[in-house]
């Protein structure tokens, strides 16, 4: 990857909220257009360490439809959707709960004569986002032609588009769930590193094992993909999902940057391996993959098609797939991200040029945001979706 100086604090930081155990208690869910958010000043105090240098905003589609709406209609990004074969105008939530509490990890799918059309599980809060027609443009469908199934049964409640509201569903039976979270990061590894690769292995060991042995809350896993491209020395390398911090931080030291040079990697492959490849658990409450780039996959139908059924692989698996994009990036290298955070209920992370820090990034295509230091960022999504 060419940015490495901002991949590796990504990484850093994502892996030292991985083990957090102050986990604290977020807003709930947000299914609305008003996004709260300054007007992007820099936070006071962020550039006292260096772990806390590099800025960030989020921005969720899911929480401001109407202004995605509106963006995918205007003129000037009205071509993404068709080049990139991602339409989501049919969205359907669904909110589970039992005994007036979210119902964590049920299986909510939507059918058309017995053919399924999505399948997806409850987030931590309850919710499921599902799609009709998601990479065909259609325009008009008929929602009396599809069902709802729970768990793999078929319920009365009518299925209904996000436009006429939240499908609120509430379980008889007892659904259970596990502590564990999941929690795996995709890296672009081309590129030189060289010492910047040094930071990572020798401090990541202290922060990591110290903030380990605090946590007493999660059964945290953690697994690694490091992808390159082809032609280079090896496409992709993952390690597994394990509670052993110290064998995911032995496989990065393994790592070294190397290869790329043209714009596209190989995305395809690195999150074939993420999704299929690694060993994601049926009872787990909160399974997230972060995806650090800051380059797109190879522009083919035949890729565009593996990422179309992987992303659908991944929100049947409960995957929430949350992109974090560095400097380099495209307007159609960002819409394509944002469309994977929407599908699979996930939330969209840019680096800004706030802290000065690496080259220059895209400024995102978004409504008001906070500007954060990463850290905070990532604690705050962290927390958010394993509280």
């Amino acid at each position: 990857m060419k940015k490495i100086r901002t991949l590796v604090f990504i990484v850093t930081a994502l892996l030292i909220v991985s083990c957090n155990n102050d986990i604290s208690t977020s807003d709930d869910y947000l299914m609305t257009d008003d996004f709260s958010s300054s007007s992007g000043e820099y936070p006071e105090g962020g550039q006292q360490e260096q772990a806390g240098l590099i800025t960030a905003g989020e921005w969720n589609d899911l929480a401001n439809w109407d202004f995605w709406n509106n963006l995918l209609n205007g003129q000037s990004y009205s071509d993404k959707s068709a080049y990139w074969s991602f339409y989501t105008n049919n969205r359907v939530s669904v909110q589970v709960k039992q005994n007036s509490n979210p119902a964590v990890n049920v299986t909510v799918a939507i059918k058309k004569n017995q053919d399924v059309i999505w399948e997806t599980k409850t987030d931590n809060f309850g919710i499921a986002e599902l799609w009709i027609g998601l990479f065909d443009k259609e325009t008009t469908i008929d929602v009396a032609d599809y069902s709802l199934f729970i768990n793999n049964q078929q319920v009365d409640t009518p299925v209904k588009c996000f436009e006429d509201g939240i499908i609120s569903i509430e379980l008889n039976s007892i659904q259970n769930t596990s502590n564990k979270v999941e929690l795996s990061f995709i890296v672009d590894a081309t590129g030189s590193m060289g010492d910047e690769l040094e930071f990572l292995k020798d401090d990541l060991k202290s922060v990591i094992q110290r903030v380990k042995n605090e946590n007493s809350t999660l059964d945290i896993f953690t697994s690694t993909v490091f992808y390159r491209d082809e032609g280079d020395a090896y496409v992709v390398k993952h390690s597994n999902f394990t509670n052993d911090i110290s064998s995911t931080l032995n496989f990065i030291n393994q790592q070294s940057a190397d290869g790329g040079g043209d714009f596209p990697e190989a995305v395809d492959t690195a999150l074939n391996a993420a999704v299929n490849n690694l060993q994601w658990s049926d009872n787990s409450k909160t399974r997230i993959a972060f995806l650090l780039l800051d380059a797109p996959p190879h522009y083919t139908n035949q890729i565009i098609n593996t990422l179309q059924n992987l992303i659908k692989k991944a929100s049947q698996k409960g995957i929430k797939l949350i992109p974090v994009t560095a400097s380099g990036i495209d307007k159609e290298t960002e819409f394509l991200m944002r469309f994977f955070s929407v599908s699979t209920n996930g939330t969209y992370v840019f680096i800004t040029n706030h802290s000065g820090i690496g080259n220059d990034h895209l400024e995102a295509s978004v409504g008001a945001y906070d500007v954060e230091t990463l850290n905070d960022l990532l604690v705050r999504l962290i927390n958010k979706y394993a509280q």
